[in-house]
């Protein structure tokens, strides 16, 4: 559900952006983000799910796959027409599949990558002419703190393409700079339906807990709002100090 504690409205009159809203860390942010006065366009390919947050945030629902560049086209030239336009994207579609190199076939190699990192290239791309427009536009990326410490066995694929997340998110904030911010939370294990079922080994981590999913979508917050207006290019591990512990 939304926040029930007053909002201070550190969003209000943004026009946001959200890929993989109906689930996980999209979802949460979605729900952060409506409760401090964005106005919202949220896409995914669960049309149940993107049912059932468009109800809760009042936010536009757009089924799009953003593998499709059609695809994610028309779902953004639906949301900037319903918005009046776009200052902000959250990139928060994401895929994980483990497995060694040997198990993990080339078919779903390029899925994962397709889905974490073109599919990123791709919802900014379609983006760009309306955050352009915007004055003050923000981008941010959800890398993973696998793109940073990619040390897990049987992530290979994921942690490729998270690495490459945060390397396209510091090579689009040079080239989109001054007009557009843009930076990457590289979040290490959250309580989500895509960790279900995963190890949940909490030895690597400082703070000895897997994540809530609101405490990436306050650092998503910050890095969309005022306060981060002189940061960008950056990759901000939100991962309880396991890349440093």
């Amino acid at each position: 559900m939304v926040e029930s504690q007053a909002s201070y409205s550190r969003l209000r009159e943004r026009r946001v952006m959200i890929t993989g809203a109906a689930s996980g860390i999209g979802r949460r942010t979605a729900q952060l983000f409506a409760a401090e006065g964005a106005a919202l366009t949220l896409l995914d390919r669960s049309a149940e799910g993107l049912a059932e947050i468009a109800r809760e945030t009042r936010g536009l629902a757009v089924e799009a796959d953003v593998t499709d560049e059609t695809s994610v086209a028309n779902a953004v030239e639906q949301g900037a027409k319903a918005m009046g336009g776009i200052d902000g994207i959250v990139n928060a579609a994401g895929i994980v599949i483990r497995g060694s190199v040997l198990d993990v076939g080339l078919a779903d190699w390029r899925r994962v990558i397709d889905v974490n990192l073109t599919g990123t290239y791709i919802v900014v791309r379609c983006c760009l002419p309306w955050l352009s427009k915007a004055g003050t536009a923000t981008i941010v990326n959800i890398a993973s703190g696998q793109g940073l410490l990619p040390n897990t066995p049987e992530m290979t694929a994921y942690a490729a393409s998270k690495g490459g997340v945060v390397n396209l998110t510091r090579a689009l904030a040079a080239e989109l700079a001054p007009a557009i911010r843009v930076n990457s939370i590289c979040p290490g294990m959250v309580n989500t339906p895509m960790t279900a079922g995963g190890q949940r080994d909490v030895t690597p981590y400082a703070l000895k807990r897997v994540a809530d999913p609101l405490e990436i979508a306050q650092a998503i917050l910050y890095l969309t709002g005022s306060e981060s207006s002189f940061i960008t290019g950056a990759a901000l591990a939100a991962d309880g100090g396991r890349t440093f512990h």
